[in-house]
């Protein structure tokens, strides 16, 4: 039996029992699978834009029930090339999910994203209904112009010592426009210009994410993150106004499990609340009263996994 560990609400670490490469035109995009072989398909879809995924994602999925697909988005993680923004759009990230699911010879897949894993979860719901299973989702993000400027302006409401840092890398002059400000760093030809904007960008995040306010850094992928959350958040995450709200009748059938963290000022729980109410009744709304953004929070964990053996316990008896 492989247990949760008590204190981290996870499963023991597990190897991949298959990794590789998808040749998608110039991008290569990095996959693994671990877990039950045959087990019910769950695809994690990771945040960021440009996150990309860790060892400790695969503990949230019970290698004895699921089989864990796991993939680095373009440009991120260990897919290639590195922090290329060439042919890098939403829906770009949905082909590639798409086409990830043929190769590997999967039916249909329960989609498990959090932050923009559940912008791009339900991306690809909306494009391929048939394919999914449920959604269990967390940190709601629908990509609109309010939510991209709630992150760049009103955030520091609640960290200014975290706002005060991320603005004071820009001029004054600048900052009435942060996200053109901060790209035009991020995409200089000087590595070291954009090395410090990216890690300003990503400890401003990164020290808003908890319950508990912590200044930290930018962490491992600072570059990929900031520079690919700000090329997609120039383009309105290259989708229309309202587009997966407008959409949801195409999911609205399926079973989702939406776990918010009520602190959550990265992804405020306004846009869950949005998203529940327009998905109906198949939607499972749980807002955690001691939680903020980060999926590893004590509280967020247990409910991610309820909901998804929810999920799995309908499969069974269906």
């Amino acid at each position: 039996m492989h247990a949760l560990d008590a204190e981290t609400n996870l499963y023991a670490p597990v190897t991949p029992f298959n990794t590789g490469f998808m040749k998608r035109g110039e991008h290569s995009i990095y996959f693994e699978e671990c877990g039950k072989r045959d087990g019910v398909a769950v695809l994690f879809v990771h945040g960021g834009p440009g996150a990309g995924c860790a060892p400790t994602h695969r503990r949230l999925f019970d290698p004895e029930k699921y089989r864990a697909v796991l993939l680095d988005q373009r440009g991120c993680g260990r897919s290639e090339p590195y922090a290329s923004l060439k042919q890098n759009t939403t829906q770009d990230l949905v082909e590639d999910i798409e086409a990830l699911r043929i190769q590997l010879g999967i039916d249909k897949f329960i989609l498990f994203g959090g932050s923009w894993g559940s912008t791009l979860s339900l991306a690809y719901g909306v494009a391929y209904p048939e394919n999914c299973l449920g959604f269990i989702l967390r940190g709601i993000f629908l990509g609109s112009e309010q939510e991209i400027n709630w992150f760049l302006y009103d955030m520091g409401r609640f960290f200014p010592e975290a706002y005060e840092r991320f603005v004071s890398h820009i001029s004054q002059t600048e900052r009435s426009d942060i996200l053109s400000a901060y790209y035009r760093r991020l995409t200089s030809p000087s590595r070291s210009i954009a090395m410090a904007a990216a890690n300003q960008w990503a400890a401003y995040e990164n020290s808003c994410a908890t319950l508990r306010a912590v200044l930290r850094d930018g962490g491992a992928s600072a570059y990929t993150l900031a520079l690919l959350e700000a090329h997609y958040f120039l383009s309105d995450c290259f989708m229309p106004r309202d587009y997966l709200l407008n959409n949801l009748s195409k999911i609205r059938h399926l079973p989702a499990y939406i776990v918010q963290g009520r602190y959550d000022v990265i992804c405020p729980p306004f846009s869950a609340k949005k998203l529940a109410d327009g998905w109906g009744g198949n939607a499972k709304l749980k807002l955690m009263d001691n939680a903020g953004h980060s999926a590893f929070e004590a509280s967020i964990v247990p409910h991610l996994l309820r909901g998804l053996d929810a999920i799995y316990g309908q499969l069974q008896t269906s």
